[in-house]
């Protein structure tokens, strides 16, 4: 993914939030000032700058643990795009995470899975972005069994997450649950839950974790119905019980999506008690 070009490229720090979210609100995303916060505080993010030294173009590549690592966040300015800028960063994000021995995984679009399969990446499973408004309908009843989730309670959700993903995400976890407009909420076995949290342009649930469909939808039900307005949710495309669900209450599918592994399809594999995503660039 070399261009003719080699560009200047630096990594990126907290100072860097705003020109960040400058860019992913102008593609229309629906990254926060935390999200960015993470990506530059507590991964390595990169950047691009013009002449006049406006950031044009970003990758962040956000670690998990010790053998799995996150690239997201690949941006570029519209007037600055086709010159192979984005490739080079997503290599330098692709270098951070071998260079400690971390497997990058992403999630792609499909024409951007074509680009990457090229590098080496490898397919796992699809997952479709749902849209839709948070109107308390009742629809699915099981919801009313889920149960707030204390902030005291992280580790709990740590733990959970890490058993159905197969992933160390404790930084994120502790990350969404410590701004003041996420919701958490535990099923009422124990063994599952859900995340709501605030975005730019929508609220985001996910990640959504059971062990069983009903509780599943229950969660799923309660997390919608935790806030008003629009909401956006990244649902594995297996999950009919879900998307079903989500086609009740008005939700349209906006988007598709490919989650990818750099030679390793086991790192892209669909998880048993995953029923929903934290997003595209958190996984």
């Amino acid at each position: 993914m070399a261009s003719s070009d080699v560009l200047a490229i630096e990594r990126l720090s907290t100072g860097d939030i705003a020109a960040g979210l400058a860019l992913s609100d102008a593609a229309g995303w629906n990254q926060t000032a935390d999200d960015w916060s993470l990506f530059m505080g507590a991964g390595a993010a990169f950047g691009v700058r013009d002449e006049g030294g406006t950031l044009i173009a970003t990758a962040a590549a956000l670690p998990y643990d010790a053998t799995t690592g996150w690239i997201s966040m690949v941006l570029v300015d519209a007037a600055h795009r086709h010159r192979g800028i984005a490739s080079q960063l997503v290599d330098a994000c692709i270098a951070s995470l071998r260079d400690a021995a971390r497997t990058p995984v992403l999630d792609a679009t499909p024409a951007g899975a074509a680009v990457y399969a090229k590098i080496g990446f490898v397919a796992g499973f699809a997952f479709d972005r749902w849209e839709g408004d948070a109107a308390p309908t009742h629809a699915i009843a099981a919801g009313e069994r889920a149960v707030p989730a204390a902030p005291t309670q992280v580790e709990t959700l740590i733990a959970l997450d890490r058993s159905a993903g197969g992933v160390d995400r404790s930084l994120l976890l502790r990350s969404f649950i410590a701004r003041p407009d996420t919701r958490a909420w535990l099923a009422a076995g124990g063994d599952g839950f859900a995340v709501r949290r605030a975005g730019r342009r929508a609220a985001q649930v996910g990640p959504i974790v059971a062990t069983r469909d009903d509780d599943a939808l229950g969660l799923l039900a309660t997390a919608i119905d935790g806030g008003a307005g629009r909401v956006f949710i990244d649902v594995p495309a297996h999950r009919t019980s879900i998307a079903d669900a989500l086609v009740r209450r008005g939700f349209v599918r906006q988007r598709s999506f490919v989650r990818m592994a750099l030679g390793n399809v086991g790192a892209a594999a669909a998880r048993d008690r995953v029923f929903a995503l934290a997003g595209p660039e958190f996984g």
